[in-house]
């Protein structure tokens, strides 16, 4: 059984917006499960188009290396196509 954690999401000018995403579902396909469109298109963590700041809580990746860069990384930056939630998350879009 897959654990549930809960993802509060805030978008550029509009209040934050929650929805849930199981540890074996990535960020990016628990948003949209839930009715919200997010900005993506290679699903793969190539292309960044769904780049997100988390400012709170850890996400684990399936891929050897996504798209980013070890600073990227260490500033919070994920790529919500191919992170998976191992814990409750806060999320900003960039503008």
């Amino acid at each position: 059984m897959s654990a549930t954690f809960t993802v509060r999401l805030q978008r550029p000018g509009a209040d934050p917006v929650q929805f849930e995403a199981p540890t074996g579902l990535p960020v990016l396909l628990a948003a949209e499960r839930a009715g919200l469109a997010m900005e993506s298109s290679c699903r793969n963590g190539t292309c960044r188009s769904c780049i997100c700041l988390m400012e709170a809580g850890s996400v684990a990746y399936h891929i050897a290396w996504p798209g980013l860069s070890l600073d990227e990384k260490r500033e919070g930056w994920i790529l919500p196509c191919v992170a998976y939630p191992t814990a409750d998350l806060a999320l900003a879009l960039p503008l």
